[in-house]
């Protein structure tokens, strides 16, 4: 009684941040994915199970890394909403004055209900957000992880391919060694420029 009680709390206090954190989500995001947590609805011992589908410890690492993580978290957004979508029924066909375009200004009668159309509306809704915002912000994450996943699919049992692979390995060893100096070097650079950067204020103010 006493866990469940608490995890009540831990829902209700989450719902509360998830309505008013930061300046990112606009307002009618905030409401359509607490409309859709009506729908999707799961007890509290479920949601805090110490389980997050997406765990928050990477994004603590380095800003390369953390873009890189976080377009592949949008990806998997994506396809998970659109199984989301897949799931829903088959939207009943228009009807004569029912082909008005659906637009956060102009959701559908049932928005804000469990009703299948609202649902369809706010999956949609969401997944164009994340569309939005990985196209702007993570479109070569994309890039990268599709690479990635090519790099899953290379043949290791195959005599050609390791043949060529050893071939290759010395132009991209060199290549991963530069690099890294080259990381190292950048950072080096920008530490000089902050330096300088505080030394010019301090004159200006002294």
């Amino acid at each position: 009684m006493v866990a469940t009680a608490r995890a009540v709390v831990c829902l209700s206090f989450w719902l509360s941040v998830v309505q008013v954190r930061g300046s990112y989500i606009p307002p009618m995001m905030n409401k359509t994915i607490q409309d859709l947590l009506r729908h999707y609805s799961i007890s509290p011992k479920e949601r805090f199970n110490g389980k997050p589908v997406f765990s928050k410890e990477p994004l603590t690492g380095k800003m390369e890394g953390k873009r890189v993580l976080m377009g592949g978290i949008l990806d998997t957004y994506e396809k998970l909403i659109g199984q989301m979508l897949k799931q829903q029924p088959t939207p009943a066909p228009q009807t004569a004055g029912s082909n008005e375009r659906l637009t956060p200004a102009n959701p559908p009668a049932g928005a804000g209900t469990a009703s299948d159309g609202s649902v369809r509306w706010g999956l949609n809704y969401i997944l164009q957000r994340v569309q939005a915002l990985r196209k702007n912000y993570y479109q070569e994450q994309k890039t990268l992880l599709q690479k990635l996943k090519a790099l899953d699919e290379i043949q290791l049992n195959n005599r050609v391919v390791q043949s060529k692979a050893l071939w290759e390995l010395p132009w991209l060893y060199e290549e991963a060694s530069s690099l890294n100096d080259t990381i190292k070097l950048e950072r080096r650079m920008r530490r000089r420029r902050r330096r300088q950067a505080r030394k010019v204020k301090t004159r200006l103010t002294a």
